[in-house]
């Protein structure tokens, strides 16, 4: 009962990440593509909590969601841009986006048939919280303290670049 359970969490969360990602692409209003992908964020954080990825789900609500998501309103909110509708697009670049859709979806089916995923050589009891730790906030190699560092970088750009677009006014 419980693996009909997980699939019907994933198929629910999948459907609705799909509706609001094509909702953000589509959207003429540009607060309202940021609260699409608000929620296509906070899906794909549903399916990390839904496969016991607790981590990486509080990690993607709280960076993505809550740090990426808020600074792309507080962009917009201060350019005062949010109220305008986007330029609508020409055909030819209409399809030249559907086109590298597809060719990214090939690419990835692909990748996805052949390769050759190792679950057995994975622990079936997951990794100790205190590994995790170590390894997250390492500097040696395959430790990812780097990762943070680039994130905080790019987090500062962003602030940057909001306070020289607000200048230009």
């Amino acid at each position: 009962m419980e693996h009909y359970t997980s699939i019907i969490i994933f198929s629910v969360l999948s459907l609705l990440m799909i509706a609001a990602a094509i909702a953000a692409v589509t959207s003429s209003k540009i607060m309202r593509a940021t609260t699409y992908l608000l929620f296509v964020l906070f899906g794909t954080a549903g399916l990390y909590f839904s496969m016991f990825y607790t981590f990486l789900g509080a990690t993607q609500i709280t960076v993505y969601a809550g740090g990426i998501v808020v600074l792309f309103v507080f962009v917009i909110l201060l350019i005062g841009k949010g109220s305008i509708d986007v330029t609508h697009t020409s055909k030819l670049r209409y399809m030249a986006g559907v086109l590298a859709s597809m060719s990214g979806l090939a690419i990835t089916l692909y990748i996805i048939k052949t390769t050759h995923f190792i679950a057995d050589k994975l622990d079936p009891n997951g990794v100790s919280m205190r590994t995790l730790g170590k390894t997250i906030m390492g500097t040696d190699k395959y430790n990812f303290v780097l990762t943070f560092e680039v994130l905080s970088i790019l987090l500062l750009a962003c602030m940057v670049g909001a306070i020289l677009i607000a200048r230009k006014k």
